[in-house]
């Protein structure tokens, strides 16, 4: 059973950082490429960061670019580094997984929200 797991949410002060964390199972996880999407209330959901699966290539939003930073490791975890923190960030953050065999899947999501 695929599951994807994120932590690391929460409450933060504008300027502040947080690390978002979505571990995985239940599929290869080198054969995954990874991404971080956000959804603010009332708009739609969008994509943050992406990580191919070997953790070569990376891409950002351009709202989040020099400030966020997607990486993964091989212990199934792929982070979201998130710095100088924006009340725009604010907003549910979904991990997902596209398989390079089929297959994509989404995380619970996780709360971030930035005010002061």
């Amino acid at each position: 059973q695929v599951q994807l797991v994120e932590s690391g949410g929460g409450l933060v002060q504008p300027g502040g950082s947080l690390r978002l964390s979505c571990t995985a199972s239940g599929f290869t996880f080198s054969y995954a490429a990874m991404r971080w999407y956000r959804q603010a209330p009332g708009k739609e959901r969008e994509l943050v960061a992406a990580m191919t699966s070997a953790g070569t290539r990376t891409n950002y939003a351009d709202s989040v670019k020099g400030r966020f930073m997607i990486s993964r490791d091989n212990a199934k975890t792929v982070y979201l580094q998130m710095n100088s923190l924006k009340r725009e960030d604010t907003g549910v953050y979904y991990c997902y997984a596209a398989l390079t065999y089929g297959g994509n899947y989404w995380g619970q999501g996780t709360q971030v929200t930035v005010s002061s």
